[in-house]
């Protein structure tokens, strides 16, 4: 019943278009990250709860496992 969980995705940078493929941790939503291209400071978009949400390719993994309502506390 569960799919497998994907653990990469790519971030691709609102400001420059920088991307790059990063792990994601399993366990936590990343609230951070910082652009290997331009150095601006990621934080995720209102309503979604980490940056891999927000500008990455793939979800979260809690996301992936438990869809957004069952992931963090509302931001």
């Amino acid at each position: 019943m569960s799919a497998e969980l994907r653990l990469e995705s790519i971030i691709c940078c609102p400001v420059c278009g920088a991307r790059r493929k990063e792990r994601m941790p399993v366990d936590a939503c990343q609230c951070y990250y910082e652009c290997t291209g331009c150095g601006a400071l990621l934080t995720p978009r209102k309503g979604d709860c980490c940056v891999f949400c927000s500008y990455g390719t793939v979800p979260c993994p809690p996301v992936q496992q438990q869809g957004r309502a069952g992931c963090c506390e509302d931001l």
